[in-house]
């Protein structure tokens, strides 16, 4: 890879860093929010380390050097004396060697430590962090793995509900509510939840969604509510929905089903950062 494209690869990269993460909120589609500052330090630090290259590069080249492998530099009369009456001196001291300025080389003067043409490639990512943002993670990823693992909640941990109907609810909290709160303060209240359609693999219902991060897009996990009552709209679409706890096995241990009879679905704004479990809004 020839030097200009070292640098261009550089410059991209950290433009698109800098686009990305302090001029737009696409970087929430690849890690989490908290991971902000160092998407902008690392943008500016490959900003300058392709400024340096580049003046590396383009500087005015140094005055070849002297005194190579020649025999200039000493000079010296040889004199002869070719016989009765004939004497002459020559000598070589012309003052300058005879180095090519090659050193040991090929004597060409060219880099050869080739680089795969594949190296090429690279361009591509950094081409993309300027003029395309990859689609969110949705149904597609949240259907291919298991619903994350939710923490267990100490005995007596959770709180007194609002007296608040429907009451607002993030997906994790109705998940550990119904299976770890032996209070069953969750039977017969009205909640509402916010998060996007992924279609069920068979049977009745689908699952409302949400993906969370725990550092950034490769170990993305999703937590899943099963909704009966209610058809699906279309993957993808962030709604609210509001019901009840879908009766069956016995509330407050693990064999009672994630799961809601839906009352209502509305349409919802996917939120700015939609990697977080985050509370409805609006009433």
């Amino acid at each position: 890879m020839k030097r200009f494209a070292q640098v261009g690869l550089l410059v991209l990269s950290g433009l698109g860093l800098l686009q990305a993460a302090l001029f737009t909120d696409a970087y929430l589609r690849y890690v989490k929010e908290g991971m902000r500052p160092l998407l902008i330090g690392s943008g500016a630090v490959l900003i300058l380390l392709g400024a340096a290259e580049a003046w590396s590069a383009w500087r005015p080249a140094r005055p070849a050097g002297h005194g190579g492998r020649g025999d200039g530099g000493h000079g010296g009369g040889h004199g002869h004396d070719d016989g009765p009456g004939h004497g002459h001196g020559y000598g070589h001291g012309d003052g300058h060697g005879q180095g090519d300025g090659h050193g040991q080389g090929d004597g060409h003067g060219h880099d050869h430590s080739g680089v795969p043409r594949v190296a090429w490639l690279l361009f591509l990512p950094a081409l993309s962090l300027l003029f395309y943002a990859p689609p969110a993670l949705g149904s597609f990823t949240a259907s291919r793995e298991a619903p994350k693992a939710v923490a267990v909640v100490e005995e007596d941990g959770f709180d007194p509900l609002p007296a608040t109907s429907p009451l607002p609810i993030t997906l994790t909290d109705f998940t550990q509510r119904v299976q770890q709160d032996t209070g069953q303060a969750i039977k017969g209240r009205t909640v509402r939840m916010t998060g996007f359609v992924t279609p069920a693999d068979g049977g009745d219902g689908w699952y409302l969604t949400r993906i969370l991060l725990s550092c950034c897009a490769a170990d993305a996990q999703s937590v899943k509510v099963r909704v009966y009552g209610v058809e699906a709209p279309a993957a993808d679409t962030w709604v609210t929905v509001t019901g009840t706890w879908h009766a069956g096995g016995t509330l407050g241990t693990r064999s009672a089903p994630v799961a809601l009879d839906a009352r209502g679905v509305e349409k919802a704004e996917r939120p700015t950062n939609g990697y977080t479990d985050a509370l409805p809004l609006g009433p």
